[in-house]
């Protein structure tokens, strides 16, 4: 299997904001414009986005209970991980329920209800909040990042021949030459040492169960 890092959760999660969306959209279009056609275009097109949506979104919480249980992340982190699983499990129990009952209205010919509609567009909604959260993880807190780039200013441009300039803060080759003959070292080994001696520690957390596990 072709390996994703941290693993296959960053793309199962796509698919489902993805089918779980379109689907209320069409179901929203339905009811507006055919609101007792079972059949109407839109109806089916939201009822098998809806099914697909809830298929892969067995896979996205597979997934995201394995990274929950395998990412390397600190205390900060880990609320953060804790909270956007918190909304995200919720919301895939009421996405599948809903596809039950879009199945139940489909083999029985029933046209869909405002009920459904709204829950839907809720969910939705919802589902929104799952993924900024998530995308809070990676961006606000690094979480699956296996390499960051050094900041070395606050702007850079990339010039001709392969040249890449960063700020005024970076230093030059002679700068750097001079302080490696003094002994004062590379530049960068204060960052990788800060790097190093802020590394995460394994963390032990309880998974909702009362059972505690290491990272």
């Amino acid at each position: 299997m072709i390996e994703i890092v941290p693993n296959w959760h960053p793309i199962f999660v796509h698919f489902t904001i993805a089918l779980v969306t379109m689907a209320a959209l069409f179901y929203l279009i339905a009811k507006l414009r055919h609101p007792g056609d079972p059949q109407a275009e839109g109806a089916v097109a939201g009822r098998w986005a809806l099914l697909a949506g809830a298929l892969i979104t067995l896979a996205t919480i597979a997934a995201g209970f394995y990274a929950y249980n395998t990412v390397n992340h600190d205390s900060m982190s880990h609320a953060a991980m804790t909270d956007h699983r918190n909304w995200a499990v919720p919301t895939a129990l009421v996405i599948l329920a809903l596809a039950v009952w879009a199945w139940i209205d489909g083999r029985k010919g029933r046209a869909p209800s405002w009920l459904f509609v709204i829950a839907l567009l809720m969910t939705a909604g919802s589902l929104t909040i799952v993924g900024y959260k998530g995308a809070e993880l990676v961006y606000r807190h690094g979480m699956g990042v296996m390499r960051l780039p050094a900041a070395e200013g606050e702007g850079h441009h990339h010039g001709t021949a392969g040249e890449h300039e960063h700020g005024s803060s970076s230093a030059s080759s002679e700068q750097m030459e001079e302080q490696h003959d003094e002994g004062t070292g590379h530049p960068h080994e204060d960052e990788t040492t800060r790097h190093d001696e802020g590394t995460a520690s394994p963390h032990d957390h309880d998974d909702g169960n009362g059972a505690g596990h290491a990272h």
